[in-house]
This record gives C-alpha cells, structure tokens and sequence, in this order.
C-alpha cells in the first residue's frame, strides 16, 4: 500500500464517489463544479492537497484532503511564535472497503508525511463527523463543541450595529480581532475566510438563493463575521470578538436580521470559552452539544497544551 498525492483527474474522480457523502442537495454535476471551484480559490492554491491510499493493484482504498493553515505558539513573554498547522477533511472510504482499517491507516499515513514536510510543525487538525472514536487511534484528540442557536428574525430595538462588513473588509475585520490568549491557537487568513465566502457564492448561484446583504457587522471594538449554510438554511458566525454582552447582543441581533431578510432560519454561532459567558441569559439564545463537526487535534511536536485547551472558531473548519 502506499500514500500519493491525487491528480487532476483523480480528484474528479473522487468528487463522483464521495458525492454521496457530501453531496446533496447538489447534483453529481454540480457538487463536481463545486468541488473544482473550491479547488481553485487562492487559499486552496496556496496549501491544499488531495490524498490517496492506494492498494498494490493501484486501486483507491481511501483519501482525504489537507488545507495548511497558521498557528501560533505564546511564550512566557506573550511573543508569538508563528508554525504550520494542517487541516484534514473530506476523509472517505468507499462503502465495500470500510472495516478493513483503510482510513486509519492513511490518516496514519498522512500525519508523518505532514511531520516530514511541515517547515515548522505544529499540529493537523480534523472536524469529525462521525464520532472520536476512529480519529483516537491515529493520535487525535476531542475537544468539547456546542453551539449557540437563535432564530432567525427581524428583531427590533436594542443596541445598533456601527455598520455591516461586506467580502472587502474581511482581512481589516480580521486584523481588528483579538487573538486568543491562549499558550496555542489556529488563526484563520483572510483567504480561508473568503474560502468560506466562495462556498456560499457557489450555493447561491447553484441553488438561486439570495445572498445574505453583509459578511458581518461592527460595533465598538467588536467584530463578527459570517456566512450562508443553504445546506441548512443557517447564518453561521464563523469569527465573534464580542468586548462585552451588550456588543455581543448587539452582533447577534444583526446577524438574526441578517439571516430573516436572506430566508434563513437562524443563526450558528460555535461556542469558545472566552466568548460564552457574554450569551448566557441572552434572550431566545439556546446552548446545544454538537456531534457533527467535533474538533479533533493532533501534535505534530512536543509540548502543545492539551486539545481541549485550543479554541476553534467556525472559519477553522474545512
């Protein structure tokens, strides 16, 4: 058996087969343009590959895809240390081939290839589907994930936003953000933003839905960023630096008037620690435990604080 890096044609290949996975409510055809689309955005360009673990015959026993992101280390001082870190996703094994240990084996596989190529070796992350169990034997470990849920609704009253961001302001709403203090965290680019961005500029255009008006709003200090899940007609925050509960309200009321206006029917946000205090008693705000999308981390180096410690905002998820 042996890891390669999928070609062109491989990975077309590979879009027809895992369709089935991921692909509704698109057609094979479309979710194929989708995946090429998404294939050819800069961040993608930029550090994604497509794994496959073939058998001797040549025969595809399992793949994935990998995404290099930036992460950082805090030292005593609080200086920053910037290294590579890697996001793995779309790993699948064709329904005839599963039990056999194929994708354990490559994930295996592709963690000491990261381990070898990475410059500055961090860690790979993963956002499971399908439990912790299977990632554990190949060294990753769970962190705890719940979301905040609101209805979507054109509420009124209440705190007013500064103004709402449009696809040009992300890398300046970025550069707003706090970073996490935290010993290590994953930090998103500006491109794997957009990324997200293109995803839903695909759906709109696939599926004719309304884009939401903004990408996200400002008020104060305070930041967000979103956007559209037409898979399941959600407004997800993919980035809250909320300084206090009244600019929280105040982000997640617009992102609620946000979402009414685009037909949506509510909003996602992925809870992080430091954030999650601000909505406790947030009226219609309701906490729920995730099973789908569970962060899973392993280190590529000695010394990372444990999992559980690393915050994951929604824009990390690939």
């Amino acid at each position: 058996m042996s890891l390669v890096l999928a070609t062109d044609a491989q990975k077309a290949q590979r879009d027809a087969v895992t369709h089935a996975a991921w692909g509704s409510p698109l057609s094979v055809p479309q979710y194929q343009e989708r995946e090429a689309r998404l294939r050819a955005h800069p961040w993608s360009r930029e550090g994604m590959n497509t794994w496959l673990w073939l058998a001797d015959d040549g025969r595809v026993l399992a793949s994935c895809e990998t995404f290099h992101t930036d992460s950082f280390l805090r030292g005593a001082d609080g200086q920053l240390t910037q290294g590579d870190s890697y996001a793995i996703a779309s790993v699948f094994t064709e329904e005839s081939l599963r039990g056999r240990g194929h994708a354990t084996r490559l994930m295996d596989a592709v963690a000491a290839e990261l381990e070898q190529v990475a410059p500055r070796p961090h860690s790979v992350v993963l956002f499971s589907d399908v439990g912790a169990p299977l990632y554990r034997r190949s060294g990753y470990v769970e962190v705890p994930a719940y979301d905040w849920q609101l209805d979507a609704a054109d509420a009124p009253g209440g705190r007013a936003v500064d103004g709402g961001l449009q696809e040009t302001d992300v890398a300046l709403a970025l550069a707003r953000m706090r970073r996490p203090d935290v010993p290590f965290f994953l930090w998103p680019s500006a491109a794997q933003v957009d990324w997200h961005l293109e995803r839903e500029r695909i759906y709109a255009e696939l599926l004719s839905r309304p884009r939401p008006r903004t990408c996200g709003a400002v008020v104060g200090e305070s930041t967000a960023l979103w956007t559209m899940n037409a898979r399941y007609g959600e407004l997800v925050v993919l980035m809250l630096d909320a300084r206090d509960a009244s600019a929280a309200e105040a982000l997640l009321t617009e992102a609620r008037r946000v979402a009414h206006a685009a037909g949506l029917k509510r909003v996602v946000w992925w809870e992080e620690s430091s954030t999650a205090p601000l909505l406790e008693g947030a009226p219609g705000a309701v906490r729920v435990q995730r099973d789908g999308s569970l962060p899973m981390l392993r280190p590529l180096r000695a010394g990372l604080p444990p999992a559980p410690e690393v915050p994951f905002p929604r824009a990390l998820w690939v």
